[in-house]
């Protein structure tokens, strides 16, 4: 049987991307504003676990609040929320709540879509210093002077940008629905495709199309090595292989899947999303899993008689960790911090951003 997250040809082809600039700036977390104003709270510090989640179960029926998770947070976030998803189906959640308020647990561009989506309603994130080492790899600029040298090219933003990037984009994708928005793209376009140059690797086998690579990667996927996921399936011979689009392993994944090195009946590449549809429905009970560690809580909970192991156990996202228990139950008390988008900047990256959720 064809497996559709892999190519019908694979070959041990070196594919040579088209490089272009990148910003090199990575956010850091290590003491940010939220954390110091949690810690300064006269009321928080002095909360146990509890009485903490006893608090927002209050707050979030007094505010009429719908709490969104990725599937990334930490386990007890994703316990409290509402819906847990990919980025794609956050977005779509947002898109459809009937809710006031939206707490947004996730990395900031991430409450930017939701805030761009849903203008008349209040979107929160418990920490808006939660970035994206991959979203910080390029600006609006940056594409604008692309797009002035090659006025006739299309531009296709990860999800994974700012919202000032995605203004300038022509379409959004997340990794569930990239391949498919490329494919709809007409054969003679030029693209641009931006921000993670792993998934536009994995876009371009999977649509046999040219693309420009922007150099950018998220720090944890592009951690990812090979030799990692050689050595784990040598461990675990009969497991599943879940591997995530952004892992800098997967091109060279696809060299070893040529060479007969790993099994293409068990190697498959998804989206967070994706690995939950993959692991509700296969029959398999060992799962090596390729992608932020926050993921196994999400699978465990789907899947509870089967076994997830994580190809790394240190690809933690700190980022997406900022968000805590305490910043959440502060965040729906003083109805911090609240995210708002330029109108004029929201209105281009709407347009994006729809076409994107037209592309399931």
């Amino acid at each position: 049987m064809r497996n559709p997250t892999l190519p019908d040809e694979l070959t041990v082809q070196v594919e040579l991307p088209t490089i272009m600039p990148r910003s090199k700036r990575r956010p850091s977390v290590l003491r940010t504003e939220a954390q110091q104003a949690v810690e300064a709270d006269p009321e928080i510090p002095h909360l146990t676990e509890s009485e903490l989640i006893e608090r927002i179960q209050h707050l979030r029926q007094e505010r009429n609040a719908v709490i969104l998770a990725h599937n990334y947070q930490l386990p007890i976030i994703q316990d409290l929320a509402d819906f847990v998803g990919d980025s794609l189906q956050l977005s779509q959640q947002a898109a459809k709540t009937d809710a006031p308020v939206i707490v947004f647990c996730g990395v900031h561009f991430m409450a930017e879509t939701a805030s761009i989506l849903c203008p008349d309603k209040t979107v929160l994130i418990p920490d808006p210093e939660a970035g994206c080492s991959l979203a910080s790899t390029v600006t609006a600029e940056e594409v604008r002077e692309w797009k002035a040298k090659h006025p006739d090219g299309v531009v296709v933003a990860y999800v994974n940008t700012n919202a000032d990037v995605k203004a300038e984009a022509d379409y959004c994708c997340t990794s569930s629905n990239a391949v498919k928005v490329v494919q709809a793209i007409p054969e003679e376009k030029e693209i641009l495709f931006l921000p993670d140059m792993f998934l536009g690797l994995y876009v371009q086998r999977m649509t046999g199309r040219k693309v420009h690579l922007w150099l950018g990667e998220c720090h944890v996927h592009a951690g990812f090595r090979a030799e990692d996921i050689v050595r784990a399936m040598q461990t675990y011979p009969d497991a599943d292989l879940l591997l995530h689009p952004e892992c800098g392993c997967v091109s060279q994944c696809m060299f070893a899947l040529a060479e007969g090195e790993l099994p293409k009946e068990r190697t498959f590449v998804h989206s967070t999303g994706g690995m939950v549809r993959h692991v509700r429905q296969s029959p398999t009970r060992i799962h090596l899993v390729a992608t932020e560690v926050g993921m196994l809580h999400r699978l465990k909970k789907e899947a509870p008689d089967k076994q997830f192991i994580p190809v790394k156990s240190d690809a933690i996202c700190e980022y997406m960790k900022t968000i805590t228990l305490p910043k959440l139950y502060r965040s729906l008390r003083d109805m911090v911090y609240e995210v708002r988008v330029p109108e004029a900047i929201a209105t281009r990256a709407r347009r994006a951003i729809d076409r994107m959720l037209e592309v399931v």
